[in-house]
């Protein structure tokens, strides 16, 4: 018999765990089932190699809700950093680099008119992410419906745009949905500069800066109205902070508990059975598992319209990004860096044109012979994720492509050997320093972390799969046309990267309460 009381979380990501934070908080009975060993999905610490721990996907935080952290208390239970306030250096073969600390330019022989530039276009940015961040906290509107709560939401959007004043709307309502490319050539003239901004507007998607959305891409991930930072431990300390949470509040947390397939009772769900061929009772079930994974694969097409299930079959979620690990033998020498300057946010991204090339080989199922990277070496001011002397590098590379072409099973090391070359060819002597190396491509990651196409955001973010458009019109407001059935994960608004606004979202809608005051029950 069905247990009506019961709410089942599946997933363990850090969407999961802050949905069962506040669920529980609310006095609700939550179970959350976690396949790996470990909660936290794919933001989690792990040890590649003896000796050498390292964030498993995302290595950077700056887009964590703010709300969450405090109204979870998330400082007090665990959650610290090595280093906040990161500085971005935008690396040249030449040893002059490009140092982006906020909206001031060091080096690269940056002029005068673009560190005017710069301080005009981070105005604007942030203006732009600042209307971002006041949708990530509200449960989005359905359209063409007469509920009095939807209206008042649109409208509410729509002052919020309109609160930005005549000429900065108009320049918002210009540059939203077109490409990054034009905007950074409008008001820049650095290339390298050009090249390391155009990069915020496209990693981690399927996008080039000449792609339409990269604005927008840009804009999202600007939306957590933070400087990067790196958590003491890696990004496994923030899911540890959060399960500890919600253990506080009364959930209930279990690790290798992979579930098989979500259970129903006519047209609604009634709990799930795992794999072991446990079944848990349950009147209300969520879902941090990508929206294919949760109606194609656990609750299966046969429970479904025909029409959504061709919906969800057809969002955009092949995954283009891959994950390099090292273990290196001693701090790299980057050349024209100092021994501070290794604990920054390290670009490869020369020029627009180079990053443009490089998702042009994408687009016809191959890899980037010349990729561009997102580095990072932790262990520079965190000393517990190697031992003395050592060092791990974390970069964050594309492109490369889901569907590869020549298949990655024939074409692993040889990506892995050009990414090698790359970071040989701004640090010299890294190649006799590396002790153990791995690489994730995007059929690892999806293998691992168990996400379809192996894209971490569960899916591309653009206009068409966006707010009450994610992931799909009619499981939008994190309900799925299946009672009972909710998700809670990066499938759904808004999104990907570690922010926690979705799990919390989906709880609001859950207990049928508006989520700051915007959502609807």
């Amino acid at each position: 018999m069905t247990d009506n009381n019961h709410t089942i979380i599946i997933g363990g990501g850090h969407n999961g765990l802050v949905c069962a934070a506040y669920l529980a908080k609310a006095g609700k009975k939550v179970t959350v089932l976690e396949a790996a060993e470990q909660v936290g999905g794919a933001a989690i610490t792990k040890e590649f190699t003896p000796g050498f721990k390292v964030s498993a996907g995302a290595h950077l935080l700056f887009i964590l809700d703010k709300t969450v952290r405090e109204e979870l208390s998330l400082d007090s239970s665990g959650l610290s950093f090595s280093q906040q306030n990161m500085n971005t250096t935008a690396l040249a073969a030449d040893g002059n680099h490009l140092v982006i600390a906020g909206d001031v330019l060091q080096g690269a022989n940056v002029s005068d008119s673009d560190q005017l530039a710069m301080k005009e276009y981070c105005r604007l940015m942030g203006r732009f992410a600042g209307v971002i961040n006041r949708l990530n906290n509200r449960i989005p509107p359905r359209l063409a419906t007469r509920n009095r709560s939807d209206w008042i939401t649109l409208a509410k959007m729509a002052l919020n745009i309109r609160m930005l004043g005549r000429d900065d709307m108009r320049e918002f309502l210009r540059i939203a949905g077109i490409n990054i490319y034009d905007v950074l050539q409008e008001n820049f003239n650095n290339p390298l500069l050009k090249g390391a901004l155009s990069l915020d507007g496209v990693l981690g998607t399927n996008l080039g800066p000449r792609s339409n959305n990269s604005v927008f891409c840009a804009l999202q991930r600007l939306s957590g109205l933070q400087r990067l930072a790196t958590p003491e431990g890696g990004m496994g300390t923030v899911s540890k902070a959060l399960a500890a949470v919600a253990e506080k509040q009364g959930a209930l947390i279990r690790t290798s508990a992979t579930v098989s397939r979500i259970l129903m009772e006519g047209d609604q769900v009634a709990g799930v059975e795992l794999q072991n061929g446990e079944r848990l009772t349950a009147g209300t079930v969520i879902s941090s598992a990508d929206p294919k994974t949760t109606f194609l694969g656990l609750l299966g097409a046969r429970n479904l319209e025909a029409g959504f299930v061709r919906r969800i079959s057809n969002i955009r979620m092949s995954g283009n990004v891959a994950k390099l690990h090292l273990a290196l033998d001693g701090a790299p020498v980057f050349k024209g860096l100092n021994q501070n300057q290794l604990g920054d946010r390290l670009l490869v991204a020369p020029d627009m044109d180079y990053v443009e090339r490089a998702f042009n080989q994408s687009k016809y199922g191959e890899y980037s012979i010349k990729p561009v990277a997102e580095i990072t070496i932790p262990s520079v001011y965190d000393v517990s994720l190697a031992p003395p002397g050592k060092h791990v590098l974390s970069a964050i590379v594309q492109y490369a492509p889901y569907h590869l072409k020549a298949g990655w099973s024939e074409k692993k090391a040889a990506f892995e050997d050009e990414l090698i070359e790359l970071l040989a060819s701004y640090a010299p002597g890294i190649r006799s320093q590396i002790l153990h190396k791995e690489l994730l491509t995007p059929v690892d990651i999806e293998s691992e972390f168990r996400i379809t196409g192996g894209h971490w955001h569960h899916g591309e973010l653009a206009m068409d799969q966006f707010l009450m458009l994610r992931p799909v019109p009619h499981s939008a407001q994190y309900a799925s046309p299946v009672t009972g059935l909710f998700l809670c994960g990066a499938g759904s608004h808004p999104g990907g990267g570690v922010m926690g606004s979705a799990g919390r979202n989906a709880a609001h809608a859950v207990l049928g309460t508006a989520t700051a005051g915007e959502g609807h029950s």
